[in-house]
């Protein structure tokens, strides 16, 4: 594989690594004024789209699926998320949002400004250029 050590690709790699910084710092302040780590943030954002099974939420977060259990049961104690059978197979158990889990997730997502007013700032073909990107990058099904 060739090495791409020319300024460019140099310059792009910096910048991506700023953008990803930035973003946790926020997500982290955000979820803080929620009294919730960045990592229960995290969970909580994933199990408002979907509940998924413990195992899901590791590969999704890429961490070990005996810290993602310690973090939905915090979330549990808050709660914020449930336990419940999953109804394709019933030996599975799905973490869940409750209501105030969803609640909470949606205003974390409404109170994350660092990436969403600059990307205002982009033509809609700008965001669809760069999104494009961004997918290829990370392999054709990414965000599918």
């Amino acid at each position: 594989m060739a090495e791409h050590t020319d300024p460019l690709t140099l310059e792009v790699v910096e910048l991506i690594g700023t953008v990803v910084a930035r973003y946790y710092e926020e997500y982290d302040r955000a979820a803080a004024e929620h009294s919730l780590t960045g990592a229960q943030a995290r969970v909580l954002g994933l199990l408002s789209i979907q509940p998924m099974p413990m195992r899901r939420i590791a590969q999704k977060l890429k961490c070990e699926p005996s810290n993602v259990t310690g973090i939905v049961d915090r979330l549990e104690s808050r709660g914020l998320v449930e336990r419940r059978p999953d109804p394709a197979d019933r030996r599975v158990k799905l973490a869940a949002p409750t209501e105030q889990g969803r609640s909470t997730a949606r205003q974390l997502r409404d109170g994350l400004n660092f990436a969403r007013e600059p990307l205002a700032d982009l033509s809609v073909a700008e965001r669809t250029v760069l999104r494009d990107l961004l997918r290829r990058m990370l392999g054709a099904d990414a965000g599918q």
